[in-house]
């Protein structure tokens, strides 16, 4: 199984092997000012995510440990990269469909934003 994926110009496109596991919601500040509201993204082992126009991928390192990755041209939010770690979360809004997967949950919910609620019945861990 393939599933394929790009940013908003298409100047950075990915593809990754296999299924994809079941995807969470960030309601972390850092998430909510990167993607501009929540983030929701998929992680998977770094060896089955292969990305195209990498010349035009952009990396902020948002912590010690994490760095974001997005487009340069058209500044899609496309990668989530803890690294020290062999996995990348690749944003689930950047991915063609059907991505046969649903949310599995919400996390970080106690830094929300107050301008919305979150009423999907999924589980809801504060931190």
């Amino acid at each position: 199984m393939i599933h394929t994926g790009s940013c908003l110009c298409g100047a950075v496109s990915f593809q990754v092997t296999g299924p994809l596991a079941q995807p969470n919601a960030c309601h972390c500040t850092a998430c909510r000012k990167h993607s501009g509201h929540f983030g929701a993204s998929v992680d998977m082992p770094r060896d089955a995510l292969s990305i195209t126009g990498t010349e035009h991928l952009r990396w902020y390192q948002s912590s010690a440990k994490v760095r974001r990755g997005f487009c340069g041209t058209c500044g899609s939010t496309l990668f989530w990269d803890p690294v020290f770690h062999d996995w990348t979360a690749v944003a689930m809004g950047a991915f063609d469909t059907p991505t046969q997967t649903t949310l599995a949950l919400h996390i970080f919910v106690a830094d929300k934003g107050d301008y919305y609620e979150i009423a999907d019945g999924l589980p809801q861990n504060q931190q």
